[in-house]
């Protein structure tokens, strides 16, 4: 069984980002993925604020993510950005964390005006980390209901997600397969 890290820049309890990505955490697992939910709460704000490498729960994020077949990285914009605490979190993990994982980023706004946030500041931070970035999701607020079941109300919107997820699956599943024919590859 392949898994999947799913990671949370939202220091918010209940955000819309942190939905979203528990719904692709539900559809992966129905998919007979392992999916593991970590959060930038996870983590002490001591850690994150001191930079604190050698923190257990760091490390273990860090092995958890090195081990994965896929990664998942959400976050509301903030300024423009993705969260700074997600920024502090990305920080203390190893260099090369990322190297040849297959990462969706997803990122949820306010305005339309923050589009390109997933392009010029997200994936630019988790190339820095090796990942193999694919295309990305950005999300309105407005398109989200936290209530619902299914968060992304907007029909093209949940397709155009659904169509990205299908696309991470595949390439985590050839992934895979390659590191199994090619053991030195993962």
């Amino acid at each position: 069984m392949s898994s999947i890290v799913i990671i949370s820049g939202s220091p918010s309890e209940f955000s819309r980002s942190e939905q979203v990505l528990k719904y692709l955490g539900g559809l992966l697992k129905k998919e007979h993925f392992s999916v593991t939910h970590v959060s930038v709460k996870d983590v002490s704000y001591e850690d994150l604020f001191t930079g604190n490498f050698n923190s257990p729960t760091v490390k273990q994020i860090a092995s958890l993510i090195e081990e994965a077949d896929g990664v998942i990285v959400g976050s509301p914009v903030y300024k423009g950005a993705y969260s700074g605490v997600l920024k502090a979190l990305i920080d203390i993990l190893p260099q090369d964390v990322l190297k040849h994982t297959p990462v969706l980023p997803l990122m949820t706004g306010g305005s339309p005006s923050h589009l390109l946030a997933v392009e010029y500041t997200l994936k630019p931070v988790l190339a820095t980390l090796k990942a193999h970035n694919l295309k990305g999701i950005y999300i309105l607020d407005e398109q989200i209901d936290k209530q619902n079941a299914i968060p992304i109300i907007d029909v093209e919107v949940l397709q155009r997600t659904k169509k990205q997820l299908d696309y991470f699956i595949q390439l985590v599943n050839h992934t895979v397969g390659s590191a199994a024919a090619i053991p030195y590859q993962r």
